[in-house]
């Protein structure tokens, strides 16, 4: 074999992100010459020498194994894809910085979950060049920087497809790009294209970052561009799944393809195969644009569609406030179905829009998180044993049998995965007890996420601290967005306690919290923490990750753990009634650590018990926690439905 063509094999591995969930094909690629994981694998397979080439191409177990993995990759069948799960963000791996947060993991679990259950489904979103920005300590404050990426370093292809989309003035190119996961493919849209002017070839440059204005045009990329992306390609899509409010303004060119005089009619019936799922709790996280800047963008379909701009703007417009487009409230009537992402997140959104019609027949499904992608190899290996090989696909029957797992099987995989967390640790300067109760924290630093909560119980948070007999490490990380200054606050607030002598050595943070951080908090911490402010938490996934790895859960019961949690598969923080929020911080507080101290408690003086209620956390919580569980249920209720209701007409 020439060097060529083991480079293209390799890029052929290294280019499916199916690797981020598949240990052997992980291994695989980790053991090429100059592989670490702050190195994308497709950057590392070009950067091999011809001498190195020849070594692997000479070595005939590396050609097996790479033989077996290209087979797997050639073997799964790609059914036509019929459903698109449109998302402005996708966290598919921390190398592929195209996602921000919780909503971006999820997206990338959706698309690995539908890959394993051979949806007929493909991701559509926008590539930023600039990527997401990372969060670095700069005298006890957060300080950003972002770093450039560009299509063909994260295995992207070019798909050959160049769609325009109209703005104000003037149509804007933007190329597709394709990236694989597994069976399923995403696309995404780039703007940066020598016909476009300088301005526009920065529209998809960044992600969450810039004017409102910006922002508008980037939901118009991906909303209207990405409906004109799919048919170009030919994709016969019946389903359009909206992930969150970004990629409403898809609704306007399924419009154009069938208006016939009535907007009303036309929205009727693209709605049939419309479906919106909702992630805020709050009225502040909901995409508004003003009138005089949305407008503009509305005349061009108005009088395409020879409608008065103010019945396109009724689509957007908010009972109680007519000076802002609102894209929530523009999803909910243009779609048949809308849904919240956990039981209590329902009743919010149900709430939160009450005064639309539309908002009363808003469902939930809960978010889970993709197995393979957040459990541990150790843990893998034992579940595959113990379970057997249905538990990552939230198979009941296999998490049945986790009580059979034996006391030492599970406290050695504990262990192994708690040093690899140490390991970070030690990469700030610090040091992990292997016998220390491990309490971990880690999630955006919004202020209504609190991580500053345990600080108003200063005395006793440093009182368990310094308890050598009972040790206990908090290990926290997170970002706050560049413009949030009230984040940025709580971040410094986080930074100048962990570098105290009051926190004994055993408070860390650590910086530039992103998927490789968030793995391996999850994987290591023995407790996790969660204390917002209830009902703002709509889903939180991170508590769902600790559950697959043996860890236990601490938290206000919101989002998830408000349905999930059964008096014994973990621990409720109470909540307090008061309506003054400094005294309702006070008392909860408190409670979370007193809470805390029972679990201590427990921890070192009962730890079997311990032991017993991390099998029965796996037996009620196993098959509930799993993306492949979340995304069955939207097939079930939601997709099927709506591909009737399309074929129907």
């Amino acid at each position: 074999m020439n060097r060529d063509h083991l480079r293209a094999r390799l890029v052929d591995l290294a280019a499916n992100y199916r690797w981020t969930w598949d240990i052997s094909a992980r291994d695989l690629l980790a053991s090429l010459p100059g592989a670490d994981d702050t190195s994308h694998p497709v950057s590392t397979v070009r950067s091999l020498s011809d001498e190195q080439c020849l070594a692997l191409a000479d070595d005939h177990e590396f050609m097996r194994k790479l033989d077996a993995e290209l087979e797997r990759l050639d073997d799964v069948s790609r059914p036509d894809p019929t459903i698109a799960y449109c998302s402005p963000e996708f966290g598919l791996s921390h190398l592929l910085p195209q996602y921000s947060g919780g909503l971006g993991v999820l997206a990338g679990d959706h698309l690995k979950a539908a890959c394993d259950l051979g949806l007929p489904l493909i991701g559509l979103g926008i590539f930023y060049r600039a990527g997401v920005y990372h969060q670095s300590v700069e005298g006890g404050e957060q300080t950003e920087y972002w770093e450039p990426v560009t299509p063909e370093s994260v295995g992207a292809r070019d798909t050959g497809v160049v769609i325009s989309v109209p703005l104000p003035g003037r149509d804007v190119q933007a190329r597709v790009w394709r990236i694989d996961v597994g069976r399923v493919g995403l696309f995404l849209l780039d703007t940066d294209l020598e016909s476009n002017n300088d301005h526009d070839r920065l529209i998809t440059d960044h992600l969450y970052f810039g004017s409102k204005e910006y922002r508008l045009q980037q939901e118009m990329v991906l909303g209207v561009g990405g409906a004109r992306a799919l048919e170009a390609m030919g994709l016969s899509i019946e389903v359009h799944h909206l992930n969150e409010g970004h990629a409403g303004f898809i609704a306007f060119e399924l419009i154009d393809r069938l208006i016939n005089g009535s907007l009303a009619e036309a929205v009727d019936e693209i709605g049939k195969g419309l479906i919106f799922t909702t992630h805020t709790p709050v009225p502040a996280g909901i995409d508004k644009f003003p009138r005089e800047m949305v407008v503009p963008y509305l005349e061009p379909w108005a009088r395409k569609w020879n409608i008065s701009v103010d019945e396109l703007w009724a689509l957007g417009e908010d009972p109680d406030d007519n000076e802002n487009f609102n894209m929530a409230a523009m999803c909910l009537r243009v779609s048949k179905a809308a849904n919240g992402v956990s039981k209590l997140h329902g009743q919010v959104s149900r709430e939160l829009f009450s005064n639309l019609e539309q908002g009363q027949g808003i469902g939930h499904v809960t978010n889970g998180v993709h197995a393979r992608t957040w459990t541990g190899d150790e843990f893998q290996r034992i579940f595959d044993e113990h379970l057997g090989l249905g538990w990552n696909l939230g198979s009941t029957e296999a998490w049945a049998r986790a009580g059979e797992i034996d006391e030492s099987v599970i406290e050695e995989g504990r262990l192994r995965q708690k040093a690899r967390l140490g390991e970070l640790i030690a990469g700030v300067g610090g040091e992990l007890d292997p016998e220390a109760l491990v309490i971990g924290f880690a999630r955006r630093f919004a202020p209504y996420k609190r991580a500053n909560l345990l600080l108003r119980q200063y005395d006793r948070l440093v009182e368990m601290l310094a308890d050598d007999s009972r040790p206990v490490h908090f290990v926290f990380a997170g970002k706050a967005h560049p413009a949030n200054l009230a984040g940025k606050a709580l971040v410094a607030e986080i930074l100048a306690f962990a570098d105290s002598e009051a926190s004994n050595g055993r408070f860390s943070f650590i910086p530039d919290y992103d998927i490789r951080v968030g793995a391996r908090l999850v994987q290591g911490s023995d407790i996790w923490l969660n204390n917002p402010i209830r009902p703002r938490e709509a889903s939180g996934t991170s508590g769902e990750k600790v559950v697959l790895n043996g860890g236990l859960n601490c938290s206000i019961l919101d989002g998830w753990w408000a349905e999930m949690y059964d008096g014994e598969n973990g621990w409720a923080i109470p909540t307090s009634d008061s309506p003054d929020d400094d005294q309702r911080d006070d008392e909860e507080a408190v409670a979370a650590i007193d809470t805390l101290t029972v679990v201590r408690d427990e921890f070192f003086e009962s730890r079997r018990v311990f032991v017993d209620r991390i099998r029965h956390s796996w037996r009620t919580l196993g098959s509930e926690v799993t993306a492949a569980r979340m995304v069955a249920e939207y097939e079930d209720r939601f997709y099927l439905p709506a591909r009737r209701a399309r074929t129907k007409t």
